[in-house]
């Protein structure tokens, strides 16, 4: 099959040829139609996340089940699927409650094994993973919908508990960041979207971004005098030491600080006002994806067009330009918007 791989840390990623991946048992083989370019794919590229080598990247994905393993009982061939970057493994007292974006036994595509940056990808316990996509929503919508837009969802109804008129501040205007200022405009809230990039804030404001603020070492004070007090709700979606300090440093008391950016290698341990935490009783939650039986709802909204996840797609483009994209996330954006794949 296609695939797109890279062998070392770095090293440019390329278009081969490769055995197709085994059918888990439990399991099923998916026929990638679209998968989305993400900056966690980068991440692992460049080493961050470390990766079994060779590797091939992509977890952001839609398409048909190609395989079924002799262990599902729930998935058939042919059905248009998509499937939440974290896969649980259906067994643990975390995926029995419903959590299975924090099952210690975890599998991710494009991480833990083989991605969606190929014709074919393996999905593990799927009964308990993949997602059926409704008729109505396309492949490129669907992996749009990745783990950006789900992860921007369910840290803004899970964890940010956003109501109608609440200030909500989204510090970086990337996929995650405008998945996030879609959904809390679609919620009734008021967004402060906060980036250095003039053509991420342009976009935002577009998406319904009500006040635009050009990230700098005041931002904290900014969103606090626009908002009349702080935000209600702040999100770091950037995944940065100043980042993470700006989005609870902008909350009023009892505000809620949710980060969703990767915090990695020396970032990892941010040097938070606990302080002001304890104060002003802001509560800081961490927000990994969204498990399976969630998308269900989310589906619905996307169905009846509340909410809209396609109109963060920027360009799609086909596996042969996967590498180069991906490798172009080393670079300051020059446009805003997510890239989508589309195999098929």
């Amino acid at each position: 099959m296609r695939a797109v791989q890279f062998t070392a840390y770095g090293d440019p990623p390329t278009l081969v040829s490769i055995a197709p991946p085994a059918c888990p048992p439990d399991g099923v083989l998916i026929k990638v139609h679209a998968t989305g370019v993400c900056r966690s794919d980068w991440h692992a590229w460049r080493g961050h996340d470390p990766v079994r080598l060779p590797h091939v990247p992509g977890h952001e994905l839609a398409g048909v089940v190609a395989e079924v393993g002799p262990e599902v009982t729930r998935r058939k061939v042919g059905e248009r699927v998509t499937v939440p970057f974290v896969c649980g493994c259906g067994r643990c007292e975390f995926c029995l409650a419903g959590d299975a974006q924090v099952c210690p036994h975890q599998t991710q595509p494009g991480f833990t094994g083989p991605g969606s940056f190929a014709e074919l990808v393996p999905i593990h316990a799927a009964d308990h993973n993949v997602v059926p996509l409704p008729d109505s929503v396309d492949f490129v919508t669907a992996a749009s919908l990745g783990c950006r837009f789900a992860t921007a969802y369910r840290a803004l109804t899970a964890h940010g508990r956003v109501q109608r008129g609440d200030w909500v501040a989204v510090h970086g205007c990337g996929g995650v960041g405008l998945s996030a200022v879609i959904i809390a405009t679609a919620l009734g809230a008021r967004v402060v979207a906060i980036d250095v990039s003039p053509a991420a804030l342009l976009r935002a404001g577009e998406l319904g971004g009500e006040a635009l603020i050009s990230g700098g070492d005041d931002t904290a004070a900014r969103v606090v005098e626009v908002t009349g007090g702080g935000a209600h709700v702040s999100l770091d979606a950037v995944g940065s030491t100043a980042t993470a300090l700006s989005s609870v440093d902008c909350l009023r008391p009892r505000g809620r600080h949710v980060q969703v950016g990767l915090l990695l290698g020396r970032h990892s341990t941010p040097p938070l006002p606990m302080d002001r935490v304890v104060a002003n009783e802001l509560e800081i939650h961490g927000s990994h994806g969204m498990a399976a039986r969630d998308y269900p709802a989310l589906l619905e909204l996307v169905e009846s067009g509340a909410l809209r996840p396609d109109l963060l797609v920027g360009q799609v483009i086909g596996l042969e330009q996967a590498g180069a994209a991906l490798a172009a996330m080393s670079r300051p954006a020059t446009t805003a918007g997510i890239t989508v794949i589309r195999l098929h």
